[in-house]
């Protein structure tokens, strides 16, 4: 089945430069475009894409706030970033408000393509100029113990609690206490947010 996917940026060189881009690309289906955040919301309540490439300079609202609304109405959608900053504090922002990937206005029909197929999977895809970003910046002197990391490894592979427990042979308690540990250590507000942080920061 194709993937959906809908474009928000309010520069009409960008829209059509995506769309001849990913036009005759197998698998991909083109569902339209908005010029401004609520243009997308409107578009939204009548149909749902599959993706949504979303910049994050718009003129009514900026793309880090209606990533976090469109996620919370349409948790479905997967967002990517899609933007000429190529700032850790833009990227952190958008990752944490929803966003499954992050890619610069230059990244090429490969980088898009696999940018769609990683999210799509459930992954992360931040693009190679982005990933380098992160990297740059000061990491956080974050310090897991052995056995929180083997209980984020498996957090991350999307295991409960329960099965956590009987894989480690510890009980449902002493997973529940690394899980809260973790998110107060990585700031993360929920389990997403934390696999997301973790990814970032190549703890996992």
């Amino acid at each position: 089945m194709a993937t959906s996917i809908f474009i928000v940026d309010d520069h009409y060189m960008v829209i059509e430069g995506i769309r001849s881009l990913l036009q005759n690309e197998k698998g991909i289906e083109w569902t339209g475009h908005a010029m401004n955040a609520a243009s997308c919301l409107a578009f939204l309540k009548k149909q749902q894409p599959d993706v949504i490439l979303m910049d994050i300079n718009l003129p009514d609202k900026n793309g880090i706030d209606l990533c976090k609304e469109v996620k919370e109405k349409y948790p479905s959608v997967f967002i990517i970033g899609l933007s000429t900053f190529n700032q850790q504090s833009f990227i952190r922002k958008m990752m944490e408000n929803g966003a499954s990937g992050y890619v610069l206005k230059n990244a090429t029909q490969e980088e898009l393509k696999e940018a769609i197929d990683a999210v799509i999977k459930g992954k992360v895809f931040l693009s190679e100029d982005v990933s380098q970003t992160l990297r740059k910046e000061e990491t956080p002197n974050i310090v897991l113990t052995r056995r929180e990391k083997e209980v984020l490894e498996l957090i991350a592979d999307g295991m409960t609690n329960i099965e956590i427990a009987q894989k480690l042979f510890i009980s449902v308690t002493t997973v529940d206490t690394h899980r809260k540990n973790l998110l107060a250590k990585l700031e993360a507000r929920n389990t997403a947010s934390l696999v997301r942080i973790a990814t970032q920061l190549h703890l996992i």
